[in-house]
């Protein structure tokens, strides 16, 4: 028996564009909640949501928003992402999500390619300054009219729209656009909403890339909100569930999973936070009473360890998705047991794959549901290859996991080459991700081909943290690894050769990339090398770092934790 496995299913794909199926579902579900942001004290039904969603549709329409263009957005979670994401998509603007921790060198990189036309972003969060550090990527938007920018650096950039009441120079507030809605006629948006196909690229999402820049996956009305569908049906949601989301919005887990995975069936996004607060959650769950709850496996354990978890009610809970990294074992029953989720379920998958590949049933054993990532959601073929061959690898045996259906990506933006890398002739997308098959068709995830970390959900390609490193004035080489972490699932480790003659600590290394990459990808170790293990043919050993800094680093216990 050959490793391969494909679901069918007597439900029909959603043949519809994101704004259609809004339409639809905001009339069928008009007096339910379709969003509900705690720390905003905000509070709208299907009705009201679609009714702010036309509103900044035609607001995007009055700022001269093309079908194409980019707009990007660069925010926390807020209800104001959430109407960005359908209002983008009813006039077919393709919607980069930026993600809040990027800092100044991502930030530039990612505007530059994708040639993003409009950026919405907030002021400030906690200590993240985004008005300073836009202007420190674009000085030129501070003598701007709005919605004038020009520039030979970020030549596409025209309009910047702050989420605040504040003005800044060279932007528009947020009210700003809402108002311009009456500039444009009703039927000026639904002309526009009427020429759409659900095969446009409507979404662009960004993936580290082993080149040391990031990829753009680019992502069609069909591919996310039929994946979002699929993933509520294994759930088994319906218009009276209340799904509370922790989880960012600039990724695939919030914006699809979360959010399209709602109101592709009536139901409810709650919002506890503007960013994962593991009180805040409990507290939402609770005032709420929802049925689901998302997160990575540090947010959950988070919870769990929460000093006050037991003072909170959590039967109401019914099921949710553990997702984004390895899931460990005991984790899952946990969470099954001490918050009341008797159907939560591990997904797998990645962005380039909308991004649920396959995912455990609510129906599925504890056994499978605890230590499997399931199988094949619904029109989805997987099989597992031999990475050098390509050939069919029988039940049982690792190899890489590879997919092809619906979910696939189009391409990657400005990218040709690593698409044609990723997806192969035949349409097969090659995930880099070592895994195994059962006899009943479940999968589990045993390793990576990729040379990638994965920090509590947040995927690191160590070659991008290389390159900048490599600008330090005293670096002569490095080498970044991921060691194995209680909390995050792993951590990166940097081993680092200084020039000749030179010295530095491993805090001035860190101060370094302070404000320049995003927090997570700051290396939490550092070693000072003369040399790096390598093969006879020359090649860096990764394999043998890791296994020199697990022990250097007292980490054997933690690399023993048990994974689905």
């Amino acid at each position: 028996m050959l490793s391969y496995a494909f679901e069918g299913s007597t439900t029909k794909f959603i043949a519809k564009t994101i704004g259609d199926m809004l339409d639809e579902n905001a009339e069928k579900y008009a007096n339910n909640d379709c969003i509900v942001s705690l720390h905003q004290n905000i509070r709208m039904t299907y009705k009201e949501f679609k009714q702010e969603v036309d509103r900044l549709a035609k607001g995007l329409l009055a700022l001269g928003i093309k079908k194409g263009d980019k707009v990007a957005i660069w925010s926390t979670n807020n209800v104001e992402w959430v109407l960005t994401q359908f209002a983008t998509a009813k006039i077919g603007a393709v919607l980069v999500t930026i993600n809040p921790a990027y800092r100044t060198n991502e930030l530039e990189y990612a505007l530059k390619q994708s040639e993003v036309n409009t950026l919405i972003l907030i002021e400030s969060f906690k200590t993240s300054d985004y008005i300073h550090m836009f202007y420190e990527v674009a000085p030129f938007a501070r003598g701007a009219i709005p919605g004038q920018i020009h520039s030979n650096k970020l030549p596409h950039l025209r309009n910047v729209v702050c989420i605040s009441d504040t003005k800044h120079t060279g932007m528009f507030k947020w009210k700003d656009v809402l108002s311009m809605a009456s500039r444009v006629d009703d039927s000026e948006l639904r002309d526009r909403q009427k020429s759409l196909d659900f095969d446009d690229a409507i979404n662009i999402q960004y993936t580290s890339g082993t080149t040391g820049f990031p990829k753009a996956a680019t992502l069609s009305h069909f591919n996310i909100i039929n994946n979002g569908f699929f993933v509520g049906q294994a759930m088994k949601f319906t218009d009276k569930d209340r799904l509370c989301v922790p989880v960012p919005f600039y990724h695939c887990f919030g914006m699809v999973m979360s959010n399209l995975t709602c109101t592709t069936h009536g139901a409810t996004i709650v919002l506890p936070s503007e960013y994962f607060n593991a009180e805040a959650t409990l507290e939402a769950v609770e005032k709420e009473k929802c049925t689901a709850l998302h997160g990575v496996p540090t947010m959950f354990i988070a919870e769990l360890e929460h000093p006050r978890f037991k003072e909170f009610d959590l039967t109401s809970l019914r099921t949710g998705i553990m997702a984004g990294s390895p899931c460990p074992v005991e984790v899952m029953k946990r969470v099954n047991k001490e918050m009341h989720m008797e159907q939560v379920e591990i997904a797998y998958g990645q962005t380039e794959a909308s991004p649920v590949i396959t995912q455990t049933l609510a129906d599925d054993t504890l056994e499978h549901r605890t230590e499997t990532v399931g199988r094949p959601l619904p029109y989805i073929e997987v099989k597992i290859v031999n990475p050098e061959t390509g050939e069919i690898l029988p039940v049982g045996e690792q190899g890489e996991l590879c997919a092809r259906g619906y979910n696939v990506m189009k391409y990657y933006y400005n990218n040709p080459q690593a698409t044609k890398e990723a997806i192969d002739e035949d349409g097969w997308l090659h995930t880099g991700d070592l895994a195994t098959m059962d006899e009943d068709g479940y999968f589990k995830i045993t390793g990576r081909i990729k040379d990638m970390i994965i920090r509590g959900g947040q995927n690191i390609y160590p070659r991008e943290i290389e390159e900048f490193l490599y600008t330090h004035p005293k670096v002569a080489d490095v080498q970044v690894i991921g060691v194995p972490d209680k909390k995050y699932g792993e951590e990166v480790c940097a081993w680092v050769r200084l020039k000749e003659g030179e010295t530095a600590t491993e805090e001035e290394i860190k101060e370094y990339c302070q404000g320049k990459i995003a927090h997570y990808k700051i290396p939490r170790y550092i070693k000072f090398t003369d040399s790096f293990p390598m093969t006879v043919t020359g090649k860096i050993r990764k394999v043998e770092m890791r296994e020199i800094s697990i022990k250097e680093l007292g980490l054997e216990e933690v690399a023993k934790i048990k994974t689905a």
